[in-house]
């Protein structure tokens, strides 16, 4: 078939085969390209392993310090009418480029909140790997079912006490508006804290603690973002904001646990990038396309695969990581930058529906939007007719 885009808003409804392995091709040439990481790990568990952060974090375990991985993540097989969701593409491309390479690779389509992935991915170590030395947390989902109730909770993305009036994109009509989000029940906070709080991270590190597949010295990091005070109203003083607290508290639990083998838990707080999850947060479209200018003119601009490697080189494997006062691993600092947020700022101000195109990098938001699912790479030919179905170990 031939494989165009279907976008609406912050969703895509299909995936182009050919173009999410160019794109994870290309993660692999970044990470090729650089100094190999020194006294990476050697086996590693990714959980949400299959887009963004965490396939990030796959690529660059892999293809960065010849690491063996494990890569846990939920998503739809393709049919002979339909395309598979863009993170099938992206881990058939990543498992066929890493056995290539020779390297172990194994991946599980499962979903990671329940207690018999947990099992799988356990038997899966111990049988070919023994023990990991590094475990990644970059579950991102809208509702987890807790595996000891049944019961299923779902996320929101609101403010918390009063509500919030903020300029807003309409990413369809390019329409620069406003938007108000009310504030989140009392009950709505607590099912955000147990959908992306710390609780399955936990549980996930006692699972893996009591079955005995941990290294000695083994890390586990919770990927996490802050962002600075135009994103505040959605990720400080709301209802993520809690969950994001949750993971805090979660990392010195863990911290406990890991005593017995000297391990370490730690939140890593990175940069606003394009996501899927991403997309759909109301201010973030606007506020990424504003930032991707800013930093693009400043030379700073990076994606995934370029801040992961700098986790592992200055943070995660380093003798003098940058950490913040509450331990949190810090590769946001860039985006951070005083002469980025006051730029970010004035832009911000300024923009409206006629100046939109001019004054933001829309136009790159839109190109990494599409990239998500493999649409837009220029070594990919659209008119190409292609099966959906692609054949994958998982």
């Amino acid at each position: 078939m031939i494989i165009k885009p279907k976008i609406r808003g912050f969703i895509c409804t299909n995936a182009h085969p050919q173009g999410c392995a160019a794109n994870v091709a290309e993660q692999i040439a970044y990470i090729q390209s650089q100094p190999r990481v020194e006294n990476g790990p050697a086996k590693v568990l990714v959980l949400g392993a299959s887009t963004g952060f965490g396939l990030a974090s796959r690529i660059t375990a892999a293809f960065g310090c010849g690491a063996s991985t494990i890569g846990v993540f939920f998503e739809k097989p393709p049919t002979e009418t339909k395309t598979a969701s863009a993170g099938y593409y992206n881990t058939a491309a990543f498992d066929s480029a890493a056995k290539q390479a020779g390297l172990y690779t194994k991946s599980i389509n499962a979903d990671a909140f329940s207690d018999e992935c947990k099992q799988q991915v356990i038997e899966q170590i111990k049988q070919d790997l023994g023990k990991v030395d590094l475990v990644i947390y970059s579950l991102a989902a809208p509702r987890r079912t807790d595996p000891a109730t049944g019961q299923t909770y779902s996320s929101v993305l609101k403010p918390i006490g009063k509500s919030v009036t903020q300029k807003s994109l309409n990413t369809d009509k390019e329409e620069v508006g406003q938007v108000t989000i009310e504030p989140a029940t009392e009950e709505e906070i607590a099912g955000t804290v147990k959908v992306m709080g710390g609780e399955d991270w936990e549980l996930w590190l006692d699972a893996l603690t009591k079955a005995d597949v941990l290294a000695d010295n083994c890390k586990t990091i919770a990927l996490s973002y802050i962002g600075d005070k135009i994103t505040w109203p959605i990720y400080g003083h709301a209802a993520i904001g809690k969950a994001k607290e949750d993971l805090d508290r979660a990392a010195a639990e863990i911290n406990k646990e890991l005593t017995g083998v000297k391990g370490e838990a730690r939140v890593a707080v990175l940069k606003a990038i394009m996501s899927q999850a991403s997309a759909a947060i109301p201010i973030m479209p606007l506020y990424m396309s504003i930032l991707f200018r800013v930093m693009k003119e400043q030379g700073t601009h990076e994606g995934p695969i370029e801040q992961l490697y700098r986790l592992y080189t200055e943070c995660l494997y380093s003798d003098s990581p940058r950490l913040d006062d509450k331990g949190r691993y810090r590769v946001d600092e860039k985006e951070l930058d005083p002469s980025v947020q006051n730029r970010v700022a004035e832009i911000w101000a300024e923009v409206t529906t006629e100046n939109l195109n001019d004054i933001t990098d829309f136009a790159g938001y839109r190109a990494e939007f599409a990239r998500l699912f493999g649409f837009g790479l220029t070594s990919v030919d659209y008119d190409e007719d292609v099966s959906p179905v692609v054949r994958a170990d998982f």
